[in-house]
């Protein structure tokens, strides 16, 4: 019991960490109780249907792999193009990008009508289709992740194998008993990793575009079909992940003096206020273009956004809480706090982003009058979140930090390798 008291509440942690830590048990055990009722009843308890097939699940499953997609480029930009001043966090980016990657694959699985099936996208593969290119895509992204991951924290695995401990055991079995790495050794990985980096890249913006480009490709969305939309999901995941990743680093960070903190919170701060103003750029181009243009199928789902029953959705959370409010405490200074709210506000509030791209696509008629014309259940253009899909949605975000929290406590991602 002490072990896994010290394991989930190490001595060393601030406050704040310990309190992340138990908002993360209690989000678990909630997320558990909507998990089963998913299993034992399965769509029943959600609130889509045959006009409204996707929801919370979906735009929770591309706000997930957007903020691993971001994470990732932050790790790439250390091993790909040697950026000095974010080295000692590059690990912790790659433990992110895994934990919400897994989080984001959990999340459309459990929107997936028969969850058992799963496998056949991968082994029946249709490629005349996005969707199954994805599956290839996320497929050779997770594996290159994990290889990474491992590649990254290899140097420092030996430090820690012969402790009297869960992580000295973890340790000794990922480095294969091996002593100590030489110096060549070392040089090696290091090419290694630039190479998995160069190839993650490409990587990481296939999937996240091919994500962008299942909606982009939809003519008979007009919403949605938009050459911009597979750019927007890219610069969306960027900024997304970056944001987190500077939130997490106010709570758990490598062996930093003071001035590399700062440094290094400096320069996330600079690249999340120049992604958010490309960000917003983006988002007035789309909407002034769709809305001037007065042509009503395009204009009808961006009216929803801005002037529809969920409106305080983009004005309040997105536009006040996540851009507003950051680009204040971004201008005003970028230090070590205000870049870490500024970043936990928009991977919050990120959210919001998505599911203003899921739902209102789907809440204008293909047809005039359709919505009169075949009614009765799941037969209507409403869609709000129950309680249940919500339980679900906790349950594999509660997955991913878990994996984080573990991740951090197991492995050697905040520990630095001495030079």
């Amino acid at each position: 019991m002490n072990t896994l008291k010290e394991l989930l509440f190490p001595p060393t942690e601030s406050e704040g960490a310990k309190r992340l830590t138990i908002l993360a048990i209690i989000t678990l055990i909630l997320g558990l109780i909507g998990m089963v009722d998913r299993i034992i009843n399965g769509h029943i308890h959600a609130d889509y249907g045959s006009y409204i097939p996707w929801g919370l699940w979906i735009a929770g499953y591309i706000y997930l792999i957007g903020l691993s997609a971001g994470a990732f480029v932050v790790s790439a930009l250390v091993y790909v193009f040697n950026v000095k001043v974010l080295e000692k966090v590059a690990k912790l980016a790659l433990l992110t990008a895994l934990a919400t990657l897994i989080a984001a694959l959990l999340t459309v699985w459990s929107d997936l009508g028969h969850m058992s099936r799963a496998w056949r996208l991968a082994l029946r593969t249709n490629f005349g289709s996005v969707m199954g290119w994805m599956s290839w895509l996320y497929s050779a992204y997770a594996v290159l992740l994990t290889i990474e991951l491992w590649i990254a924290i290899k140097p420092d695995l030996a430090k820690y194998a012969n402790e009297d401990s869960l992580r000295g055991k973890i340790c000794n079995l990922l480095n294969f008993g091996k002593k100590e790495l030489t110096e060549e050794d070392k040089k090696q990985y290091r090419k290694t990793l630039k190479i998995l980096g160069s190839i993650g890249i490409p990587l990481a913006v296939a999937f996240h575009g091919s994500v962008g480009a299942i909606f982009g490709v939809v003519g008979a969305r007009p919403y949605w079909h938009s050459g911009l939309t597979p750019i927007i999901f890219l610069v969306g995941a960027l900024l997304s992940g970056a944001a987190l990743l500077s939130f997490i680093l106010m709570f758990w960070r490598p062996k930093l003096s003071q001035q590399e903190f700062e440094d290094i919170m400096k320069y996330l701060g600079n690249l999340i206020l120049g992604l958010l103003l490309f960000d917003v750029l983006l988002e007035w181009a789309e909407f002034s273009i769709s809305l001037w243009q007065s042509v009503p199928e395009h204009a009808e789902g961006f009216k929803l956004v801005l002037f529809g029953h969920f409106w305080w959705v983009f004005w309040i959370v997105h536009l006040g809480f996540g851009v507003i409010v950051p680009l204040y405490l971004l201008v005003k200074g970028r230090v070590p706090k205000n870049v870490a709210i500024a970043g936990g506000l928009i991977a919050v509030t990120f959210l919001s982003v998505r599911l203003n791209i899921v739902i209102p696509g789907l809440n204008v008629a293909e047809l005039e009058g359709l919505k009169h014309s075949f009614t009765g259940p799941g037969l209507v253009f409403k869609y709000v979140p129950t309680i249940w899909e919500w339980l679900v949605f906790f349950f594999t975000i509660s997955v991913g930090a878990w994996i984080f929290l573990l991740g951090k406590s197991l492995l050697p991602v905040l520990d630095v390798e001495e030079k």
